[in-house]
């Protein structure tokens, strides 16, 4: 997926003035928010399994790298062969390797974000092979010239009903369909074929298990299931952070994972697939493959921002973000929207490349209180800021003027006398109705280019707390 990252605000501007796009955001706003409160109310105790869900997936974290020794050799011992990706060409060079080796020509794939980072499809595509793409949501994107996906749970969520009911009929020749179930039904037909022809199912991988050496797949639509079992060869692709020491551990991140996600208590497809097709089972893959991932994720364990590694992909953040809820993800420019792809897209794509993602936030941390394994996204936002600031990669005014600001900081009395004349000033710009239609160029412009400011009370905080001190001495 080529990276666009750099053009987040341009593309952030776009989308705000997308009529269509802002009205299918508004049934979107709000809509897993309520579900996921509810669902959290069902566990005896929400905290602490979310307390235990961080432990355990930065106990995996900190020793990676037994755990991904652990699950080769689990995995071998089952029938399975476990294959390193280090680059996304890589990625699609071992596929490409094993749709060789086995004479396949159709592919048939299951949702997986990995796979989005190093284009796959259109690399299979290229090598002369079908692709078909089998959730709902990808199935959507991909017969839409290959649309990128704007949520990782719901890729297709910036899309109406209407805009699919359109699409469907333009590419199946069939006429338009009002009804969602119908459409379902639509897309179940069409897909049914593929199943039963594919030579390789690919799929992602939601965790990669080392006692067992199998692959975790979660899945509301059943897709996974049938893609990865009825193929004679499937493939699983994660990335190496996906590693959890057991299925107990398992345990626990379901009961988080969905109710994060959607709200559900638990998903309606959980697959376990161990090892190759056993003698007499009747479904099951022949040969089974992991192309386990690196593609930068090494550099962000080694990095200070090394918490976002602990993402299950639940969603939650963007859910909950009042940016994402606006922009939509495809402003974002790549893979990962959302407050945790505003820092894992500049540590995988590099800072350079992705500037302004780590800007794209209020830093009100609903995407830190909601994230099931607690991490701390605005602290980590603002070290990525740190970073560029430190790097000179912020605009030479914006430097400046946090320089200026610095300046007066260190200089108490300075800074009161300055931070009196500006109150007052903001104070009269707010006029009667007490609000600021529009600050000063060079001075947060940009602030009131979208909403009206409140203005300030003309006094500075120290003057209103030594009047208050003052009438409460007098009171006593």
């Amino acid at each position: 997926m080529q990276v666009a990252s750099i053009h987040f605000k341009e593309r952030a501007h776009e989308k705000l003035n997308d009529a269509q796009l802002q009205k299918n955001l508004v049934k979107f706003k709000g809509k897993f928010v309520e579900a996921r409160r509810r669902a959290l109310t069902e566990l005896d105790d929400a905290d602490a399994t979310r307390d235990y869900a961080r432990d355990l997936r930065q106990r995996g974290l900190d020793a990676l790298d037994v755990w991904l020794e652990m699950f080769e050799r689990n995995a071998t011992a089952r029938g399975a062969t476990v294959l390193w990706a280090e680059t996304p060409a890589d990625i699609n060079r071992l596929v490409l390797e094993i749709a060789s080796r086995h004479g396949a020509h159709k592919v048939i794939k299951s949702k997986s974000m990995v796979s989005e980072e190093s284009a796959l499809d259109h690399a299979l595509e290229g090598a002369g092979h079908t692709v078909v793409e089998t959730d709902l949501g990808e199935y959507i994107l991909q017969i839409n010239d290959y649309e990128p996906p704007s949520h990782i749970i719901g890729p297709a969520l910036h899309k109406s009903k209407e805009e699919v009911s359109e699409l469907f009929a333009r590419k199946h020749g069939t006429p338009r369909k009002d009804d969602i179930e119908a459409l379902c039904l639509e897309a179940r037909h069409v897909l049914r074929e593929h199943y039963l022809t594919a030579d390789i199912g690919i799929s992602g991988g939601n965790f990669f298990v080392a006692e067992t050496g199998s692959v975790v797949l979660v899945t509301n639509e059943g897709n996974a299931t049938l893609a990865t079992t009825l193929p004679k060869v499937h493939i699983a692709i994660s990335g190496i952070e996906k590693v959890v020491p057991t299925l107990e551990d398992i345990a626990t991140l379901m009961r988080l994972l969905p109710r994060s996600a959607t709200g559900q208590s638990i998903s309606n497809y959980v697959d376990v697939l161990t090892g190759v097709k056993g003698d007499g089972e009747f479904h099951g893959a022949e040969h089974m493959y992991f192309i386990v991932v690196d593609s930068g994720r090494t550099s962000v364990l080694a990095s200070d921002v090394k918490e976002a590694l602990r993402c299950i992909r639940c969603g939650a953040c963007m859910n909950h973000c009042p940016v994402y809820q606006n922009v939509g993800g495809h402003s974002y420019g790549w893979v990962y929207p959302g407050p945790i792809g505003s820092i894992l897209t500049p540590m995988y794509v590099g800072l350079e490349n992705a500037p302004d993602l780590p800007q794209a936030s209020t830093l009100c941390n609903q995407c830190g209180i909601v994230c099931p394994v607690r991490i701390p996204l605005p602290d980590l936002q603002r070290k990525l800021r740190e970073k560029e600031f430190e790097g000179g990669m912020r605009p030479w005014h914006e430097r400046a003027g946090l320089k200026l600001w610095s300046w007066f900081a260190q200089r108490p009395a300075l800074y009161g006398w300055a931070s009196r004349i500006g109150v007052r000033h903001l104070h009269r710009l707010g006029g009667a109705r007490g609000m600021i239609r529009k600050l000063p160029l060079g001075f947060g412009a940009g602030w009131t280019d979208e909403r009206d400011m409140p203005a300030p009370a003309g006094r500075t905080f120290r003057e209103l707390y030594k009047e208050a001190a003052a009438r409460n001495g007098a009171l006593r």
